[in-house]
């Protein structure tokens, strides 16, 4: 799931989208998780996920620069 993980919520289901959201927090290292909400309701779910890359102190960097 990268990203548009649509979820729509009636009045009492609250519960669903609350482990919708918890279980995207819990499978990223790096990210963003919004809730999206319309008229009071949880409309969508999107996660965002980033991958950092560890730089070394003298790395080159691997694309040749002009």
């Amino acid at each position: 799931m990268n990203a548009d993980n649509q979820n729509s919520s009636s009045g009492g289901d609250d519960s669903r989208w609350i482990e919708l959201v918890v279980e995207e927090v819990r499978s990223l290292s790096y990210g963003v998780v919004e809730i999206i909400v319309h008229d009071s309701r949880v409309i969508q779910i999107e996660k965002t996920e980033r991958l950092r890359l560890e730089k070394k102190p003298n790395a080159k960097c691997p694309i040749k620069q002009t």
